[in-house]
């Protein structure tokens, strides 16, 4: 049936044309081409074109004959034929030539006549996406080896495809045994038609789903809803044994919808945006359920077949339907839609740069439901051949897609598939907020982040356990602000990678009230860990100084606070000299504090040198210049309060 879809997407118009001695033969081509039998038509157009006919039109029909059929190989044969005869047709003869040029791996060419085709036909939406990503190939390329694909083990000979999974359960289009005692073929495409069937994920019994929801004709591409009572597939136009026609007697297929009651499928109704002159198909439900996604070639649609999209209220009514616009639809054919938990559409065209036939490409969806960022999905699900019909868990990343590639069992296949790295970088950034004093988690403080340029992107409340959370860009820079009464605000910047992944940034904060009794380190209240002086110097630099001020203050606003002034060295040089130094360093502070208005009588000082490092770092032992850094440091010990 997806076939059987592309062409009712596709009405192609007849044009007159003569071909002298093989006029009769040509004539009964084209009431078959009329009609849509496509397969009958080629056989008999390539009869007369053997015998040496000759016709830009003849070539035309059949080549969208083969085109239709997704028998690119053919296709470019005979638009080759045409652009030797006509060096200039329509647009759409570019693009499909140019398709079929891919699919039959002959990518030099096919650009050339896109380069062709953007020059003359430059509002054309698919030439100007050419030419925007010439590059295209390297971009699949860059897209490609994500997924680990296998076979779904439930295809048949026949045309398979178009999976849903709900209940853990497969449901799924197929066209192995429709009919009684004969398969029943459509005339278009030589296709058996196609009904709807069911199996257990991981299984590979397959069952008919036998309800009234399939007929003699075709249904695919169903979509339930989560609680499983809603129904939503494609169907012929079809309905309480009534084949719909449109003037030209043409019947195009529509979207239904059916309710579960009583365990039987029940009240089948088309949607009512449906008509008998358009067709509408392969529905697909937003995450909220809100939303139905569609393709069809309804009055104002961009090209063959475009993606709409209708809201769904609470009494289950449905608003006008939107055209999803020009940053996702195209002149060509876009069909196939499907919406995953992350807002990402995933979607099939062959008007967006492609590895030839259909290929399946992604979007984001944002909050005003304006669609960005559309990239093919890479060469491991496309191919030369139509590739369509994916879903996928957010969660597990698994999930299915179909394809008539080579190597399948049918005309179209399901392929299972895992997908192993995400094509879009997703970052996450998080941190915990404690106390820079004692470690201490601090829920409820304000978080705030900000771009590059200092515009606030988001702000969020540490929760209980003193975590934050932020979903960031990959490979951008931002700054991180931490804000909690009692505390000095922080902020902080953080550079995310570029590969998918969480990016950690702790933030401690500095409390702007210390709590402090005999026998703490006062420099803690002010993060100070030394006072800082020249190599093998004593005197008193700028930067020190700017610690010691705090130290001044405090000193002043408690006037009962005594001090022992203690400094440490690094095991480097000799116990001697670093006993000496360190106590030169000791006395140098005091002398300072007792400048700058302290009473000497409450400050005792001394210089303990290597005798008593934090850690390992003794002589002989081979350190980090972080752990020597450790010992050195500065101590203001409170004696008395």
């Amino acid at each position: 049936m997806k076939k059987f879809i592309l062409l009712c997407f596709t009405i192609v118009s007849v044009f007159s044309f003569r071909c002298y001695s093989q006029q009769s033969k040509v004539n009964t081509a084209d009431k078959k081409y009329d009609g849509y039998a496509y397969i009958d038509a080629i056989k008999t157009y390539e009869r007369v074109a053997r015998k040496g006919s000759k016709s830009e039109d003849m070539f035309k029909k059949l080549g969208n004959a083969y085109y239709f059929n997704s028998e690119f190989e053919g296709a470019a044969k005979w638009y080759g034929e045409l652009f030797a005869m006509n060096p200039s047709p329509e647009p759409e003869f570019y693009y499909r030539y140019a398709q079929s040029l891919k699919a039959t791996g002959q990518t030099a060419q096919a650009n050339k006549i896109l380069d062709e085709f953007n020059s003359k036909y430059q509002n054309d939406n698919r030439g100007r996406l050419y030419k925007e990503n010439l590059n295209y190939l390297d971009k699949i390329k860059a897209n490609s080896g994500r997924y680990k694909i296998e076979d779904a083990r439930i295809n048949s000979k026949y045309s398979d495809y178009s999976t849903f999974v709900a209940n853990n359960k497969i449901y799924f289009a197929s066209a192995r045994d429709t009919g009684n005692f004969s398969n029943r073929k459509h005339k278009w495409t030589g296709e058996y038609f196609t009904n709807l069937y069911v199996t257990d994920v991981d299984s590979v019994k397959v069952k008919k789903f036998r309800t009234t929801l399939n007929t003699k004709f075709h249904e695919s591409s169903p979509v339930l809803t989560k609680d499983g009572k809603t129904i939503y597939f494609t169907r012929n136009n079809y309905i309480d044994g009534k084949k719909g026609k449109n003037e030209d007697k043409i019947t195009f297929i529509k979207i239904y919808k059916a309710t579960l009651e009583n365990g039987k499928w029940t009240n089948i109704r088309e949607l009512p945006f449906s008509s008998n002159n358009y067709s509408t198909a392969h529905p697909a439900l937003s995450t909220d359920e809100k939303t139905l996604y569609f393709a069809s070639d309804m009055p104002g649609s961009i090209g063959q077949s475009d993606l709409f999209k209708v809201s769904i209220n609470k009494k289950g009514e449905y608003g006008t339907p939107q055209n999803l616009g020009k940053s996702i639809n195209t002149e060509g054919k876009e069909t196939f839609p499907y919406v995953s938990n992350e807002n990402e559409i995933y979607f099939a065209s062959d008007g967006h740069p492609g590895l030839g036939g259909l290929d399946v490409f992604v979007g984001q969806i944002d909050t005003d439901g304006n669609i960005s960022d559309i990239q093919n999905v890479g060469a491991d699900v496309n191919s030369p051949k139509d590739d369509f019909a994916y879903i996928i868990d957010s969660g597990t990343r698994e999930g299915y897609f179909s394809s008539n590639k080579d190597g399948g069992r049918g005309s179209d296949d399901i392929y299972k598939f895992l997908e192993t790295r995400r094509l879009k970088c997703i970052q996450e950034l998080y941190g915990l907020i404690t106390d820079a004093q004692t470690g201490r988690i601090l829920p409820e403080a304000k978080v705030s982040l900000y771009d590059r340029n200092l515009n606030l992107k988001n702000t969020t409340i540490a929760d209980a356990t003193g975590n934050y959370t932020f979903s960031v860009e990959c490979a951008e820079k931002y700054y991180v602000r931490a804000e909690k009464p009692d505390y000095a605000t922080k902020e902080v910047s953080i550079e995310i990678p570029d590969q998918t992944g969480k990016t950690n940034l702790p933030i401690a904060l500095e409390s702007i009230k210390c709590k402090v009794t005999i026998g703490d380190d006062l420099g803690k209240c002010f993060g100070i860990k030394m006072i800082y002086f020249d190599l093998d110097k004593s005197n008193i630099r700028e930067e020190a100084a700017l610690d010691l001020e705090k130290i001044l203050d405090v000193l002043n606003q408690n006037p009962k606070m005594k001090l022992d002034i203690r400094s440490h060295t690094d095991s480097r040089a000799s116990h001697k000299y670093n006993e000496a130094l360190s106590d030169r360093r000791a006395k140098s502070t005091i002398e300072w504090l007792i400048t700058n208005g302290v009473d000497k009588n409450r400050l005792t000082g001394k210089g303990h040198g290597e005798t008593q490092l934090v850690n390992q770092c003794a002589d002989g032992v081979k350190c980090t210049e972080e752990e020597h850094q450790a010992n050195r440091r500065s101590e203001f010990i409170i004696t008395a309060l």
